[in-house]
């Protein structure tokens, strides 16, 4: 999915689509957006109830907050949180759409500047 969505990207950016498919792909890419923001609520709301339920339970005498199962449900939903927000936000999300450019042009101006001529 992931190169076909880049594939079409490009051609939005090339002004191959007319303003409806334009409009489709942003309502669509909104939507997708929205729901990773959901999870993220659902998660957050969910596991806060587990720890919170946990840690009420352990101030009555029960030394079960520091157990596995308090943060398992947490850890593997993080897991499959993170791969929802990957899908969504692409693989460019730590190093951006222009980073090996401009990675390599500053590389290049540091050993230009590092020379002796």
């Amino acid at each position: 999915m992931g190169r076909f969505r880049d594939g079409r990207l490009n051609d939005h950016n090339t002004g191959i689509y007319n303003p409806d498919e334009r409009y489709n792909l942003a309502y669509k890419r909104v939507k997708r957006i929205k729901g990773f923001y959901v999870h993220l609520l659902v998660y957050i709301g969910v596991n806060a109830f587990i720890i919170i339920s946990s840690f009420n339970r352990n101030l009555l005498g029960n030394e079960i907050f520091w157990r596995w199962e308090t943060f398992s449900t947490a850890l593997f939903w993080g897991i499959g949180l993170t791969a929802h927000g990957l899908s969504v936000f692409g693989r460019n999300i730590f190093f951006g759409a222009n980073w090996e450019e401009r990675k390599i042009q500053e590389l290049m101006e540091k050993e230009k500047s590092e020379k002796w001529e």
